[in-house]
């Protein structure tokens, strides 16, 4: 696929919220497998999509979060999607190490299984 546009044309198709950020799920390509969910303001698409590796905003430290730039478990971008309304991403990852920053795979670990709490057990280390 090659790109055609430029990138204000793609931050001008994305319905940000009144606080400027729009939730973006992270997909592994290969698998499926939903990784994390985090924040992205107009600059960190614009990141993203200027040099393929994933930025999100950081809403408690209010700044750029380049993912992995500490952990080393980077994620490049495959695909970038908008949903039908605009207001939600779905970004099709090729994931390095971990998602999430308790060190597993994917920061959805956690179910809920007869009204319980547990962790799943096909992602405990």
């Amino acid at each position: 696929m090659t790109a055609t546009g430029n990138l204000d044309d793609v931050i001008k198709a994305i319905a940000f919220g009144p606080d400027g950020l729009v939730p973006a799920v992270a997909q592994s390509h290969d698998t499926g497998e939903v990784l994390m969910l985090a924040w992205m303001n107009a600059d960190a698409v614009r990141e993203t999509l200027a040099t393929g590796r994933v930025c999100y905003w950081s809403r408690s430290r209010r700044a750029l979060w380049r993912k992995g730039e500490t952990s080393g478990h980077v994620q490049r971008l495959v695909e970038l999607r908008i949903d039908c309304d605009a207001d939600a991403l779905l970004l099709r990852v090729e994931q390095t190490g971990a998602a999430c920053h308790t060190g597993r795979r994917t920061c959805f670990f956690r179910a809920v299984r007869e009204g319980a709490i547990i962790e799943d057990a096909d992602d405990i280390r």
